[in-house]
């Protein structure tokens, strides 16, 4: 649902300013609110939402996610095939597309990408657990990839991986140690020139982008202490766009003039990670988490402990969605839709009490609980100074545990520090959360025995720190499976079982709340377009699609407007030939405004 606010109307999917104010020179530059750490802007290194949300505007995959619907859409490539048992997959690049600097986009490119991912230990942070099942990858031409996997692959191999300029990146000498933070090449529709911690990240407009220029100039992400100094800096039109606003900051600036603000569904959920006893890739203890967290009826008496339905409506007063499993209502085909009261880890402080009582775990004379060697149960809760919302979890969860007989510590650090601590197992317990795209192979991955780190914290990504071969068994089966409804149940069984383990309890799915300056900027594009967001999309749609107030009327109909190219694309079709599948999606034509 989208809430608008005073002189804005919605219009087909995009929000439409009818703001009066004139715009000036400075209208061609468009700035974003920067409240999160940006921890890299290396592609391989990024984990953070906050610098992802910033690269997704610079690289491209072979296959995006449409503006309208979320469904596939060409990116890199134009079009792409899979053979019958899926074992192949073949993608057609986009004849003529350049990067930035003007050289061709070529199958080498995408080559290199995964091939650097797969060769290199420490390029496999962000996305290695993408090209896991990719056995080889050849070119028949330069506008042509071929991928064989390892084994059947239902989900899209060109999806969520960025590509980037192999004349660029393969020149370097070491693309772990390369910053990415100046003068850059990218394909999508902004390039970073320039950064530091005090100004924030500089883009501009690629000339070459697929889709056309953009009509705004450059794109400034401006760094802010506070979100509330950022809804300041918003009203005094300092700052145009602001995402990860609180109820009450939302509520602020419903009716002002000249600003929009939107609600809606997002595609993330927000949790309270358990640490199960975190272990390296060689299966080595990593971290100093505490071991009674090793056991599962602990863990499970925790999440039985915490009311996410209270959390969900003090927070978000009652908006989001109750946390069932990993995938948010967003996509009802890999959903898990209960009701928060018949999940079999629902809230009872009783029942939580009983387990532990049932487990040997004894309360001390000051009601606090011993482990089994007989040292009081306290436990570390590590949180984001950045996220109001940790704060207010932490200040109901304390006393939630404290009535099961467990002790608390509260501390909240910055979002590289929380990163960096979770990643080498340095918690108890870390309010975290994860945004994910359509398709939940990925989210699914993260949590995998092989995504577990080295032990210096280098390699891949686990979510949880977690892991358990059924699980493994399961991911492989649905990786597989090219059968929707039998993908999807085998994914239902995959959120199942992690929940069962007790390792990361999803507390809400997420609604967003963000704001932008309506009297600056035209033509927003959401995603979806119906009840979707602007900002942290699937893709830079909505960035993309703005228009500078007195650059609307004549330069928008005369060739589309950056917020009508999305439609005809999003049309697809699902072929059979010859006893195979061709998974065919082409691109709009050019008179579509790509």
């Amino acid at each position: 649902m989208a809430l608008i606010g005073a002189g804005a109307i919605v219009l087909g999917g995009t929000v439409a300013g009818a703001g009066a104010a004139a715009a000036d020179e400075d209208d061609a530059q468009a700035r974003i609110s920067l409240t999160g750490d940006v921890e890299t802007l290396n592609p391989f290194l990024s984990v953070l939402s906050t610098s992802d949300s910033i690269l997704m505007y610079q690289y491209e995959p072979l296959v995006a996610w449409a503006a309208e619907d979320n469904s596939e859409y060409p990116a890199i490539a134009e079009s792409w095939e899979a053979n019958a048992d899926a074992t192949e997959w073949t993608f057609h690049l986009e004849p003529d597309a350049m990067w930035s600097d003007g050289e061709p986009i070529v199958a080498d490119d995408v080559i290199w990408t995964i091939e650097a991912i797969q060769d290199n230990d420490a390029l496999k942070m962000a996305k290695g657990s993408l090209v896991e099942n990719i056995a080889s990858i050849e070119a028949p031409d330069d506008l042509t990839v071929v991928m064989t996997m390892e084994n059947p692959q239902a989900p899209n191999p060109g999806a969520d991986l960025p590509i980037v300029p192999s004349h660029v990146w393969a020149a370097l000498d070491d693309p772990a140690a390369y910053e990415n933070d100046a003068d850059t090449v990218g394909s999508g529709p902004f390039i970073i020139t320039e950064s530091s911690k005090t100004s924030g990240v500089t883009m501009t407009a690629n000339p070459h982008y697929r889709h056309g220029e953009a009509k705004i100039d450059s794109l400034v992400w401006v760094p802010y202490k506070s979100s509330d100094a950022a809804v300041q800096a918003l009203k005094t039109g300092e700052v145009d766009l602001v995402d990860g606003l609180t109820i009450a900051q939302f509520d602020s600036l419903d009716g002002v003039d000249g600003i929009t603000t939107i609600s809606a569904k997002g595609n993330s959920f927000s949790a309270l990670a358990i640490n199960p006893g975190a272990k390296d890739i060689d299966g080595n203890d990593l971290g100093d988490g505490n071991p009674v967290l090793q056991d599962k009826v602990v863990r499970q008496a925790i999440v039985r402990a915490i009311d996410n339905e209270t959390l969900r409506a003090k927070i978000l007063q009652g908006l989001g969605d109750p946390g069932t499993g990993t995938v948010p209502p967003r996509y009802p085909a890999f959903h898990w839709n209960i009701a928060p009261e018949d999940l079999p880890l629902a809230y009872d402080a009783d029942e939580a009490n009983r387990m532990l009582d049932e487990a040997g775990y004894e309360r001390g004379a000051d009601g606090v609980r011993l482990d089994k060697s007989g040292n009081p149960i306290d436990l570390r809760i590590m949180g984001r100074s950045s996220s109001s919302n940790s704060q207010q979890a932490a200040d109901f969860i304390g006393p939630w545990l404290e009535e099961i007989g467990i002790k608390t510590t509260v501390s909240m650090l910055s979002d590289a520090q929380v990163n960096d601590e979770s990643v080498l197992g340095r918690y108890d317990m870390y309010f975290t959360g994860w945004g994910m795209g359509p398709d939940p192979d990925f989210m699914m991955s993260i949590n995998l025995c092989s995504s577990r780190p080295n032990a210096d914290g280098s390699g891949a990504t686990s979510e949880s720190n977690w892991c358990d071969p059924a699980f493994d068994e399961l991911y492989a089966q649905q990786h597989s499976e090219t059968d929707p409804d039998k993908r999807a149940a085998l994914v239902l069984e995959m959120q199942q079982l992690k929940y069962d383990a007790a390792v990361n309890n999803v507390m809400f799915f997420d609604a967003r709340f963000q704001a932008y300056r309506s009297d600056r900027f035209t033509d927003a594009q959401l995603q979806p377009a119906e009840g979707g967001v602007l900002l942290r999309q699937n893709g830079p749609w909505g960035v993309y699609s703005l228009t500078p107030v007195a650059g609307t009327g004549d330069e928008t109909a005369a060739d589309g407007g950056a917020a009508g190219w999305w439609i005809a694309g999003g049309i697809g079709a699902v072929i059979l030939v010859g006893g195979g599948i061709l998974l065919s999606r082409r691109r709009a034509q050019a008179g579509d405004r790509e």
